[in-house]
């Protein structure tokens, strides 16, 4: 079984998404129940020789609950630049680890790759390479970070406004971003999708 990827480009390279990026590649893997040691073992000794690649900037693990069925892995890897990226795409580290790991995962991985704020923005279906224009996403932000904070800011004084600053602070800046990130931007964003990204390259 092979990894499957979300491309992140052609071949002969991209000429739209600028080169000296920092990007964030997020992996999904399900795991086999059975293989979660050997898969952990794996992982660590990926990470270790990432250490020496070229533009490598760090990882994240989320590994699922003990319990967990299926056994959903989430690995985040960071490299200074799309081009060091892209070396690591076509480097035999890469390729020899996929051929490890492949007994011991239930199906393909998926990868996506992100730049920056489109963390939070999801490109139109199809999207080859995430091609969001970044003055729109921080006009977007800016602008759903502007009502909120109005409307939490008076809400908050009508109604808790008796506690400590800090404590009404703490509250409704952890309900601003709960609301940014899994309502508002999600939602916003599938309608704006064709607007924040206007170049990017799509398959059908």
């Amino acid at each position: 079984m092979s990894d499957r990827e979300v491309p992140t480009g052609s071949e002969g390279g991209d000429p739209v998404h600028r080169p000296d990026r920092t990007v964030t590649t997020v992996v999904t893997r399900t795991v086999k129940r059975d293989r979660r040691g050997d898969y952990e073992a794996w992982l660590h000794r990926l990470l270790a020789e990432a250490e020496r690649v070229d533009g490598y900037a760090g990882a994240e693990v989320h590994p699922p609950a003990p319990d967990a069925d299926p056994a959903v892995y989430t690995s985040v890897f960071r490299f200074d630049t799309l081009a060091q990226l892209r070396a690591f795409e076509a480097s035999e580290l890469r390729r020899r680890a996929m051929d490890e790991v492949s007994d011991l995962v239930e199906t393909d991985a998926v990868w996506r790759t992100h730049t920056g704020l489109e963390l939070w923005f999801d490109p139109p279906p199809g999207t080859v390479v995430a091609q969001p224009v970044r003055w729109r996403m921080a006009l977007l932000l800016g602008l759903v970070v502007y009502v909120l904070v109005l409307v939490f800011g008076a809400v908050a004084s009508a109604t808790i406004g008796g506690l400590p600053f800090a404590l009404r602070l703490a509250l409704v800046i952890a309900v601003e971003i709960t609301l940014m990130t899994y309502v508002i931007l999600p939602w916003s964003t599938r309608r704006l999708a064709r607007w924040i990204y206007p170049t990017t390259a799509t398959v059908t």
